[in-house]
């Protein structure tokens, strides 16, 4: 069964004074509990299913009230021998790249993800597949300690080696269909040091073949709620240490994904 871990992670946003220094060349450290945010860091994290690798660059893009950074994971290195799931599970090859590029309107209060994710592992419908979708979230006022984002959404995946209707294979790549997403970030702050992020996504298939439609979120599943729950510290303000655990409505919090990560803001 394939787990869904939150499709798109975590939107980047920051205030206007925060892109503003940014786009001045200002030095500043950014907070990094605020979920507004956008700094360039390094990040590596220990799971289940082996070890972590991120690295974020923020940019300028030319516009006084805008901002951006571009995103790069590698995950599952070295499951096999640094991961503690079942064998049938891990290897010590990776199991997927993700990239992501965000920018954020802070004059509208509103931000913009590319998310693309390549999983190396077979799952029901390809020996291995992306997935690629567009996203839009809105920040809401905030309410006390606590900060919500609602996020919409729509991509595509692709296959290789795809598994078609009757059974055969669509050598090489194809696109097996369409799917739409709605979730949500939420942050609430325990203290300036200690944060509780949890991020509830549906994703569903639109369109596409049927083994696509009726699979892809597992066997008999076109759709799918997730869940990601994160327990975070701030050690010092450039470094932080986060716990997290992804799970779904077919699998566990006890057998979905844990992991520590460690972000450093450069």
């Amino acid at each position: 069964m394939k787990l869904q871990t939150t499709t798109l992670g975590l939107i980047a946003f920051m205030s206007s004074a925060s892109v503003l220094a940014q786009n001045s060349g200002e030095d500043d450290v950014q907070d990094m509990s605020d979920p507004l945010a956008i700094y360039t860091q390094v990040g590596a994290g220990i799971t289940d299913k082996g070890i972590n690798l991120k690295v974020g660059q923020s940019y300028d893009t030319g516009e006084p009230t805008t901002a951006g950074m571009n995103l790069i994971e590698v995950k599952g290195i070295y499951g096999d021998a640094l991961g503690w799931r079942d064998e049938d599970i891990t290897t010590d090859s990776v199991d997927s790249f993700r990239f992501r590029n965000f920018t954020v309107d802070v004059t509208k209060g509103r931000g913009k993800q590319i998310d693309a994710t390549v999983n190396l592992k077979q799952n029901l419908v390809a020996e291995k597949s992306a997935d690629i979708s567009y996203g839009i979230m809105q920040a809401l006022p905030k309410m006390g300690p606590v900060n919500l984002y609602p996020l919409v959404g729509a991509g595509v995946s692709m296959g290789e080696n795809a598994i078609e209707d009757d059974g055969s294979l669509d050598s090489g790549y194809s696109i097996m269909g369409f799917y739409g997403l709605a979730g949500m970030y939420a942050k609430l702050a325990i203290t300036d040091k200690i944060w509780v992020n949890y991020n509830p996504f549906w994703l569903t298939t639109i369109t596409g073949s049927d083994n696509y439609e009726d699979n892809y979120y597992g066997q008999d599943n076109g759709d799918i709620l997730t869940h990601e729950f994160a327990l975070s510290y701030q050690i010092t303000p450039r470094f932080n240490v986060r716990y997290f655990a992804n799970w779904n409505e077919n699998v566990d919090f006890d057998d979905g994904d844990q992991r520590i990560e460690f972000n450093y803001q450069l």
